[in-house]
């Protein structure tokens, strides 16, 4: 703990750490966790399994589908109880490991990538959740064109893909402030 937080009151460092820079990945996993959970259960409670509701035809339809597999429906059709263990182990050893870079204290610069974690974080956990409790994960978007659908998913899998989108954003601006560096190095030679 830091000079500065054990200055405060006993009783308000909880939440100074809460505000302290390394801790608000964590608040953003947190709001997607609840979102998803919030999410999976409107659709549990008013929708029954595998109906469907049309919002946009043509487009997008809101379903209550239970996907045992992961992601957009892969290794659903696989069987076993090794099933489960894997996809069971692979989501805690991520949450771990995510939790541990997320936890070192990291620069301005690295905002967009403590936000790509939170967001991998929060989604992870949702449907590990999920996993855990039901066996299957809830998913509840789905989107077509036509005769062509796209695998339904949730607000955990959408907050994993945005994740992943700032993971490789800030994998280019990481490249382009190298490549800069390197530039403005060999000018001043």
């Amino acid at each position: 703990m830091s000079e500065a937080i054990r200055n405060f009151p006993l009783f308000a460092r909880p939440v100074v750490m809460l505000l302290n820079r390394r801790f608000v990945p964590f608040l953003l996993a947190a709001l997607v966790v609840l979102l998803d959970r919030f999410t999976k259960g409107l659709i549990k409670t008013h929708i029954l399994a595998y109906d469907t509701i049309t919002v946009i035809p043509g487009l997008f339809n809101i379903v209550h589908t239970e996907n045992p597999g992961i992601a957009f429906g892969m290794l659903s059709t696989a069987t076993g109880p090794w099933r489960d263990v894997v996809l069971i182990g692979f989501s805690g050893a991520v949450l771990i490991a995510i939790s541990a870079m997320l936890l070192r204290s990291g620069s301005r610069r690295d905002s967009v990538l403590r936000a790509a974690l939170a967001f991998i974080l929060g989604g992870a956990f949702g449907n590990l959740y999920d996993r855990i409790v039901n066996g299957t994960v809830t998913d509840f978007v789905e989107l077509h064109s036509g005769q062509h659908y796209f695998p339904a998913f949730n607000v955990a899998d959408s907050a994993i893909t945005v994740g992943a989108c700032l993971l490789l954003l800030d994998m280019w601006r990481a490249k382009e402030r190298r490549v800069r560096h390197v530039s403005e190095a060999n000018i001043d030679r």
